[in-house]
């Protein structure tokens, strides 16, 4: 059947302007584009772990149903109740994915009346799940106090409740969130803190457990929004936060109610890959490079180019979506796994290249990657 005429306008309008997306794949080029930090998609003592449980657990291959319905097991609630201890929080509940879980909080805890002031370059998760709430919501210029503490004065409402979001690694940029200065301010005004750890995880923080745990803020997150698909290398999510919070979204949390609730080898998959993140020296490996990396900018004088960041992310800014992927196909002619991130993803004028830094990275391979972007750009 014919794809409705607005539909095909829209199509040719992003061929037209070099951003439509396709569907591509590594082949074998060496990774400094996904986001499994620490390699524990490909840790074999992890899968080892993981099959040896499952002879010992009877399971079927789905999960059968949502949580509160056939699909809640025992390893759930095992894996819920590690996952609070080893984060430092009250409870835990699992989500499908981090899209999942950042859908489910925003969209049903901040209530008809309520503000949400957000980071504007916060992940498109979050966007999605302000959008589905009922309360009003502002961004606030990136990383700026002096704006957001603008917008919640001039939004600021007596019956109100005001969320702030952020994420504490931005996705695309790689740069932190000042949750230090974040949490003073929520706890000056009585503003609810809400933290997506996405890309901190597994890199930042005692054994991995992210920017809030290093800067010893805990007790004044309202929720953390931790997902599994970056340095832990499996699938899933979990939302940190209070007893009371997690008893809120079993209730009301659409995303949580009406899905089919995790299977219980991707529950186990997670089980091993905290104990591995608990144990491995991948996380002083990650550091090395990112540091390697960096000093390689520096060494090229490509700092013009590159997001000031300490985290694995690093991007090089091109500004022009032609170019950036030039570039990018250049370099993956030369073996090297890099993605050209072009608009909407990112605001027009800053399309660029996003690189991942791994633990599994040689030097010689980041020398090499800087070689290029040196030569290219």
């Amino acid at each position: 059947m014919k794809l409705p005429d607005p539909l095909i306008s829209k199509l040719t309008s992003r061929k037209n302007n070099n951003t439509l997306r396709t569907l591509t794949t590594s082949h074998e080029r060496i990774d400094f584009s996904s986001n499994d930090y620490l390699g524990f998609s490909r840790h074999k003592t992890i899968t080892k772990a993981v099959e040896s449980a499952s002879k010992k657990t009877v399971f079927v291959n789905g999960s059968t149903g949502s949580r509160l319905l056939s699909g809640n097991h025992a390893i759930h609630i095992e894996v819920e109740n590690e996952l609070a201890t080893f984060f430092n929080t009250p409870a835990a509940l699992l989500f499908n994915s981090g899209y999942d879980a950042n859908l489910g909080l925003l969209s049903c805890v901040p209530q008809r009346g309520d503000i949400i002031l957000y980071d504007e370059l916060c992940h498109a998760s979050i966007r999605d799940g302000i959008q589905l709430s009922n309360a009003t919501s502002y961004s606030f210029k990136h990383n700026t106090l002096s704006d957001l503490e603008k917008k919640y004065r001039n939004t600021k409402k007596a019956s109100a409740t005001t969320y702030i979001v952020v994420e504490s690694i931005y996705s695309m940029d790689g740069d932190c969130a000042p949750l230090k200065d974040l949490s003073e301010f929520c706890t000056q005004h009585a503003c609810y803190l809400i933290v997506d750890e996405a890309h901190a995880t597994g890199v930042f923080g005692i054994q991995g457990k992210g920017r809030v745990d290093e800067l010893c803020l805990e007790d004044f997150i309202f929720a953390r929004v931790v997902t599994f698909g970056k340095a832990l290398g499996c699938h899933g999510a979990v939302v940190l936060g209070s007893k009371a919070l997690r008893s809120y979204l079993i209730n009301f949390s659409r995303p949580f109610i009406y899905t089919t609730a995790m299977p219980i080898q991707a529950v186990l998959t997670l089980k091993f890959a905290i104990k591995a993140l608990k144990q491995t020296d991948q996380l002083k490996a990650l550091k090395h490079n990112i540091t390697v990396f960096k000093n390689e900018i520096k060494a090229h004088h490509l700092e013009h180019l590159f997001i000031e960041s300490d985290s694995a992310i690093q991007s090089c800014i091109i500004g022009d979506p032609i170019k950036t992927k030039q570039i990018a196909t250049q370099i993956q002619n030369q073996n090297y796994d890099v993605k050209a991130i072009l608009f909407p993803t990112v605001a027009l004028g800053t399309e660029r290249i996003r690189c991942c830094i791994h633990s599994y990275n040689s030097t010689a391979e980041i020398e090499g990657l800087l070689h290029l972007f040196s030569s290219l750009c």
